[in-house]
C-alpha cells in the first residue's frame, strides 16, 4: 500500500491483493522504521469502521507513530464489490484546516 502525504492531502494507494486483504479483513497496514527503537516507527493503516459505527464519513486518526484513515463500512464495501476505482474525503482536521484524503485501487501493480 502507498502512501504519499503533500501539503495537506494524504494518499493510499491499494494493489489488487491488498483491496481483497481489506475486503475480507476489514484493515490492511504497514509499518516503516525510520530507526532502531519502536517510536522510530510509523504505522499507516485503512481501517474499515464496524457496522455498528454510525460514522458516514470518512475519518482520520493519528497518535504518536501511527496514522489510520478510518472508511465507514458501506463506503468500504461499495468501493471493494464495484469497479469504482477510489474515493475522495475532506477531514477538518483544524479550525480552518481540512485534510484532502484519497484512496484508491493501483490497477498498474499486479503483485
Amino acid at each position: 500500500m502507498k502512501l504519499r502525504l503533500e501539503e495537506n492531502s494524504l494518499r493510499l494507494r491499494l494493489s489488487e491483493a491488498e483491496v481483497q486483504q481489506f475486503a475480507a479483513t476489514g484493515r490492511v497496514a504497514y509499518t516503516i522504521a525510520f530507526g532502531p527503537g519502536p517510536e522510530q516507527t510509523l504505522l499507516y493503516a485503512l481501517e474499515r469502521l464496524p457496522t455498528t459505527n454510525p460514522a458516514a464519513a470518512v475519518q482520520v486518526r493519528y497518535a504518536a507513530g501511527a496514522l489510520a484513515v478510518e472508511v465507514p463500512f458501506l463506503l468500504a464495501q461499495n468501493w471493494t464489490e464495484t469497479e469504482n476505482i477510489g474515493f475522495k474525503a475532506q477531514v477538518l482536521v483544524a479550525e480552518g484546516q481540512e485534510l484532502r484524503i484519497l484512496v484508491e485501487k493501483d490497477l498498474d501493480s499486479h503483485h
